[in-house]
């Protein structure tokens, strides 16, 4: 049985209209107690509840934007945006060189959480003047203080509050980090089907890889560096639910979408490589990205890399 993130439980938010939804802690406790996560479930029991049981919905933002906080430091110590950029920089001449579109060109974070990649391309402006940083996120209490940190930094980004698929102006790509593992079974192919079906030229989304090491490396990461019980457990969760390259390479494989992956499984030291991204491109795109990437387009491997591994 899959283990479950607390985070994913504590707070629930209506799709369409971005209404938050009450969260009865007792549901939230047999959801984990059902799973085997007694451990979890004793988490959530210390959580406040108003005398109806309903989880108390300021601590939970209290408590998610400082746990959040932290992961910001896991960014910043893993080098994510130097990361993003190597990829995304070469994403971007493919898209210029093979569009009409003379700029700006919009780059939308799923799941933007404290917009820390946001926010980390606009203080270094490592992509150019002509991309727009947009973050968006369904958890207003994140947004709100990605907007807060953003205006604090003097940053030329955006953060809205809503669903990343349903916004007035179309992204020119989507990027996420740590966002794919959260989806299961057939809403992974949801959420690459709704960027294939968007005006986006690609997209980019690093999440962790699922090396047998992955599970022992954010255990003793989250051990010695989060603070809140709930951060460790999650961190810890959020690596033994890592997808396969095979999940990902088939669930990004939809209808006008050319799925590669970067630095598959097999084709890299495990005890360095934590995070690795599948790229979507529109066709005409991939030759352009493969030549912008130079020598590193030898990482980069399409559907026929799960044929010849299983040979």
């Amino acid at each position: 049985m899959h283990q479950l993130e607390i985070s994913d439980l504590i707070t629930a938010v209506d799709p369409r209209s971005g209404l938050r939804l009450p969260v009865r802690r007792a549901e939230v406790i047999e959801q984990l107690r059902a799973s085997g996560d007694g451990r979890a479930a004793g988490i959530v029991a210390g959580l406040p509840a108003d005398q109806d049981g309903v989880l108390d919905p300021d601590a939970v933002d209290r408590l998610l934007i400082s746990v959040h906080t932290e992961l910001q430091r896991l960014s910043e110590e893993l080098r994510i945006g130097e990361r993003l950029v190597h990829v995304l920089g070469p994403l971007l001449a493919a898209v210029r060189a093979t569009t009409r579109q003379s700029g700006p060109y919009c780059l939308v974070d799923v799941g933007c959480s404290l917009g820390y990649l946001v926010r980390w391309l606009a203080a270094t402006n490592a992509l150019g003047a002509d991309v727009e940083l947009i973050g968006v996120d369904l958890d207003a209490s994140l947004v709100g203080e990605a907007e807060r940190l953003a205006r604090a930094e003097g940053l030329n980004c955006r953060f809205i509050h809503g669903n990343a698929f349903d916004m007035p102006k179309a992204a020119t790509v989507y990027v996420s980090t740590g966002v794919l593992h959260h989806f299961r079974g057939a809403a992974l192919a949801e959420f690459f089907q709704a960027q294939a079906t968007s005006p986006a030229q690609a997209f980019c989304h690093f999440d962790i890889a699922a090396t047998r090491l992955a599970p022992v490396g954010a255990w003793i990461y989250h051990r010695a560096r989060m603070r809140h019980p709930l951060g460790r457990h999650d961190g810890f969760v959020s690596a033994r639910r890592a997808h396969s390259d095979e999940t990902l390479l088939r669930a990004a494989d939809v209808p006008g979408i050319r799925p590669l992956l970067y630095e598959p499984r097999g084709t890299v030291n495990p005890f360095c490589t934590t995070l690795r991204p599948v790229i979507g491109v529109r066709p005409p795109l991939e030759e352009p990205l493969r030549r912008a990437l130079g020598r590193a387009a030898r990482r980069l491997v399409g559907p026929e890399y799960l044929a010849e591994a299983a040979r």
